[in-house]
């Protein structure tokens, strides 16, 4: 197993710094399993906006801001990593920022509706910015063959991350409300445990973690030069006529991923009945699922192939759609949701490293920048779907899940017709 590992990686690279990479999934899964998915959404639902018929589509509308930002502000951010070899200095800087406006939650109360939006607007932010500068590492660790097992590893240690930060809230929870509390009185508390494993989890990252690439440009202005290397990439877009093509499928499979991961909690509360100690069960359950899912995709997903994980994955998210949509009692529940977490770690591994394997290498951090958008631009369009059609059909949780369903039938039609060999020819042709 050893020299197996130690033969994925690039020349020169050790398994401390693969490992050191992959505790930044572990740092900051937490923030989204505990403040998108599983606690302060359905917070923000039932007590910040009062349980309104408008509140899920708010919910949705301030993530759709923060990816709006993300998508203005990923390219220059990738371009200008790439020029001047800082993704790890803008690593510490975004990691800051989602740490500092995460804690900074625990001080939303009732009825505290704009200080709610503005924080997750600004927390979202600074944590998307980060997944894409960590991504961008990738090809830089990983042998081209073994992106796929190496993106596994990650993925699989950021939901132990994610369980190990839902096992310290649930623990917290339990014992609060054995105390009498209410949710008013916990879940700011558990916005702290977070941001606190965020900080500890992440510092292997900033210690061990090289940055191997070096600076290839000495250009003036930082956005012009931004600009310049973007509209080179788009000049030769015809090049890319796969990575372009995958581009478009993740928009679509992955508007019905950021639609349940943004709603999974207020679709088990409000469909459902759960309450607050059964909804992080439920997610403390996916999270075992989803690392196992991302482990063991990612150890076949280089043999299978990277179009076949994807397809297998995304009909296994179509019925686990169609199960959550049938369900009438707890049990039927919770197969769709650990059927959601066996596929959800598969697609999220997989999408990555086909995206590193169909890059440029020169240009890594620019084109995870425009996955990056692509992913930003799903969670906008998954999301505001399902809030904007619970808003119309008047609290209709079932038809909205059902509706995201069919963005997973739109992402298997659109791989079908790529090709992986040629995209990684066009990737490599140094003209």
């Amino acid at each position: 197993m050893a020299a197996e590992r130690q033969g994925s990686l690039a020349p020169g690279v050790r398994p401390r710094e693969v490992w050191s990479w992959a505790m930044y999934d572990f740092a900051n899964s937490g923030y989204t399993t505990v403040v998108i998915t599983a606690v302060f959404n359905a917070y923000f639902v039932a007590e910040v906006a009062g349980n309104a018929p408008w509140a899920t589509f708010a919910w949705t509308c301030a993530l759709a801001v923060s990816y709006a930002l993300i998508m203005l502000t990923a390219p220059l951010l990738g371009a200008y990593a790439d020029a001047h070899a800082a993704k790890k200095r803008l690593l510490i800087v975004t990691t800051l920022g989602c740490i500092l406006f995460t804690a900074a939650l625990a001080f939303v109360g009732r009825g505290d509706l704009w200080l709610a939006i503005a924080l997750i607007v600004l927390s979202n932010f600074f944590f998307g910015s980060g997944e894409n500068l960590i991504a961008a590492f990738l090809p830089e660790l990983a042998q081209s063959e073994a992106l796929g097992r190496v993106s596994g590893w990650g993925w699989s240690l950021g939901y132990l991350g994610g369980l190990v930060s839902l096992g310290a809230c649930l623990a917290y929870v339990i014992w609060a409300q054995a105390q009498g509390m209410e949710a008013t009185g916990f879940v700011p508390v558990t916005m702290l445990i977070t941001t606190a494993i965020f900080a500890l989890a992440s510092l292997p990252t900033f210690l061990f973690l090289r940055e191997r690439a070096t600076p290839v440009s000495n250009a003036g202005a930082v956005v012009r030069e931004a600009f310049s290397r973007l509209r080179d990439t788009l000049r030769h877009a015809h090049r890319y006529t796969d990575l372009r093509r995958f581009l478009i499928c993740i928009v679509f499979y992955q508007a019905g991923i950021q639609a349940v991961i943004a709603l999974a909690a207020v679709y088990a509360q409000q469909v459902m009945g759960f309450t607050t100690r059964d909804t992080l069960f439920l997610i403390l359950l996916v999270n075992i699922t989803a690392a196992a899912g991302a482990f063991l995709f990612g150890q076949v997903q280089d043999r299978l192939g990277h179009v076949r994980t994807i397809v297998l994955t995304l009909a296994g998210w179509i019925v686990a759609v169609l199960l959550a949509y049938a369900a009438q009692s707890p049990p039927l529940f919770w197969v769709a949701a650990n059927l959601v977490g066996v596929c959800l770690g598969a697609s999220q591994s997989a999408g990555r490293a086909l995206v590193g394997y169909l890059s440029p290498p020169a240009r890594t951090a620019e084109f995870f920048g425009l996955w990056g958008l692509a992913v930003k631009l799903s969670s906008i369009l998954g999301p505001v779907t399902y809030g904007a059609v619970t808003w119309v059909s008047n609290g209709d949780h079932r038809l909205a899940i059902l509706i995201t369903g069919t963005y997973f039938v739109a992402g298997i039609a659109i791989i079908a017709s790529l090709d992986v060999r040629r995209g990684r020819a066009a990737a490599l042709d140094p003209k």
